[in-house]
């Protein structure tokens, strides 16, 4: 009988593990760099690859960091909703071409419409690895210091628009730096 119970002990203890890991969302899985200053970058533009910009060239604003691919499927889904956000002028959005053909992904800003006040060609994936970025789309807030303030894993919805970026953008607007 005792020789039962440590392999019950243990197929408990696992089955624990499983019934709690079954109840996280992948969505939100947290990110080490929230809270953090923005790594740093020097990248070219994707419309005009003689030109480079960098976190420096944005500090005093709260902006937003859209990472996409022209081969992503869950960036077509979010790009309406983007296209439309940028018509607001609530706050830049700056994309992050990660991993892609600069001829695919101007095609694509072309077809789709282009919501960025520029996007940025990250053809290796350096910047996107120094960003911690999971896959496409990720989108960042970053605040007016700098600071990685929040980090949406996935397509932004409308949900996600309404509920959690809209209210934080408006409170780093309101504050001073």
């Amino acid at each position: 009988m005792k020789r039962y119970l440590l392999p019950l002990a243990v197929f408990a203890l696992l089955l624990g593990f499983l019934t709690v890991g079954l109840r996280l969302d992948p969505r939100e899985v947290p990110s080490p760099l929230v809270g953090r200053p923005a790594p740093a970058f020097d990248l070219p533009l994707l419309d005009a690859p003689q030109r480079r910009l960098s976190p420096r060239d944005l500090h005093g604003q709260v902006w937003l960091l859209n990472v996409w691919a022209s081969w992503c499927v869950a960036c077509r889904q979010e790009h309406p909703l983007l296209v439309e956000f940028a018509k607001t002028a609530t706050v830049p959005i700056y994309g992050l071409n990660y991993k892609d053909q600069r001829d695919a992904a101007l095609d694509w800003l072309n077809r789709f419409g282009n919501p960025y006040t520029q996007s940025l060609s990250d053809s290796e994936g350096l910047a996107g690895i120094d960003y911690g970025v999971y896959g496409v789309p990720e989108t960042f807030v970053i605040d007016k210091a700098g600071v990685i303030r929040h980090k949406q894993i996935g397509p932004v919805t409308p949900e996600a628009l309404r509920d959690t970026l809209l209210p934080l953008l408006k409170k780093l607007q309101d504050e001073r730096v």
